[in-house]
Order: structure tokens, then C-alpha cells, then sequence
């Protein structure tokens, strides 16, 4: 097998190609790729859960929208919690209850007492599930051009219009990946 290049951090954009319903217009944040495979959470799919009704003691440190957002169709009743550091990437001993994904953007462990991190948290999302890949499958998925890779931005993870991420991701494009922002939603209606 090819040396994979790690895309840890980095965005997932759904190309309007995409056939697969779990991924229409998803954003999905890596939260881990190597070798054995990938690990990423949707970014856009909020549910109509409270944060509260799941995970109490989080709820207060939930951003807008204060709900559970489904991180993908792989164990959908499995919580991950992902949360911006700010200052994160300044090289500092990382808090204790978050794990450093990329710069200031982390996992937090959501069996940790909520006030470990209450002072130090920029912004938490809560997320039921994720989304995988095994050795080499979502390699495959971007030679199929199912996905446009781009940089992630700390403020992804807390965006408070979910519906409009996908369009916003593209359109900070510096390409042609920009005009891919204008895609209708459905093709047939033009």
C-alpha cells in the first residue's frame, strides 16, 4: 500500500456528485486519517435533540444551536464531543478532558466533568455518530471525486447556520471551488 498522507483536521466538501443521501452537501471534519482508515464528523446535520436531554452537564456549553448533531451513520448512539480551544495551537499543555486534533480544534472526553473545561472551551458541538472509512476507501472516494479537501477553519465546528456551511466553506474557496457555492440545489429545476 501507498504512504497515505494524513488530511487530519481537514475539511471533507461533498461534491455535487455525490450520490450518497448520509453525505448531500455534507462538511465533514477529519477527525483522524492514517493508514488503518479515516474518522469524521458531519458538520451540518443538526437533529432536533437538546444537547440537555443526551449529556445534562454539557448542555450550558453546547453553541447555538444547543442540539445533537448526527456526526454521520456510524454508531448513531455514540457521542463525540468537538470543541475549539482558542489559543490551542499556541504550543501550550493542552487542558485536561480535550485531545488536540489540529490547532485549536479538539475531542473532548465527554465522561470528564464538564467543568474541566468550562473555562477554557471557545465553543462545543455535540455529535451522535461519525463517519468512516476503512484502509484506502475514502482515498478511492476522492479519485471518484466524491469530495473536494480543503483547510478547516476553527469557526467550522461552531457554525451557527449549519444549513449554510456548505455554501460558505466553498465560497471562502481562493479557486474555482467558489463558483461550486452557486450549485443549485436541485439541477432539474434550471
Amino acid at each position: 500500500m501507498t504512504e497515505v498522507s494524513s488530511l487530519t483536521g481537514r475539511l471533507l466538501v461533498a461534491t455535487p456528485a455525490l450520490a450518497d443521501p448520509n453525505f448531500d452537501r455534507a462538511v465533514v471534519l477529519l477527525l483522524d486519517h492514517d493508514e488503518e482508515g479515516s474518522l469524521g464528523v458531519v458538520l451540518n446535520r443538526p437533529t432536533p435533540v437538546d444537547v440537555g436531554d443526551i449529556l445534562e452537564g454539557w448542555a450550558d456549553l453546547a453553541g447555538e444551536p444547543g442540539v445533537v448533531f448526527q456526526g454521520g451513520p456510524v454508531s448513531l448512539d455514540s457521542a463525540l464531543g468537538v470543541a475549539v480551544v482558542p489559543g490551542g495551537a499556541a504550543g501550550k499543555e493542552p487542558p485536561l478532558g480535550w485531545r488536540r486534533v489540529h490547532g485549536a480544534i479538539g475531542l473532548v472526553d465527554l465522561e470528564a466533568p464538564p467543568e474541566l473545561l468550562a473555562s477554557v472551551l471557545g465553543s462545543l458541538r455535540i455529535f451522535a455518530g461519525y463517519a468512516g472509512w476503512g484502509p484506502g476507501q475514502l482515498e478511492d472516494e476522492l479519485v471518484d471525486g466524491a469530495w473536494y479537501v480543503v483547510e478547516s477553519e476553527p469557526g467550522d465546528v461552531s457554525c451557527p447556520s449549519p444549513e449554510r456551511l456548505w455554501r460558505e466553506v466553498l465560497r471562502r474557496q481562493r479557486n474555482e471551488l467558489a463558483m461550486v457555492a452557486t450549485y443549485p440545489d436541485d439541477p432539474s429545476l434550471n
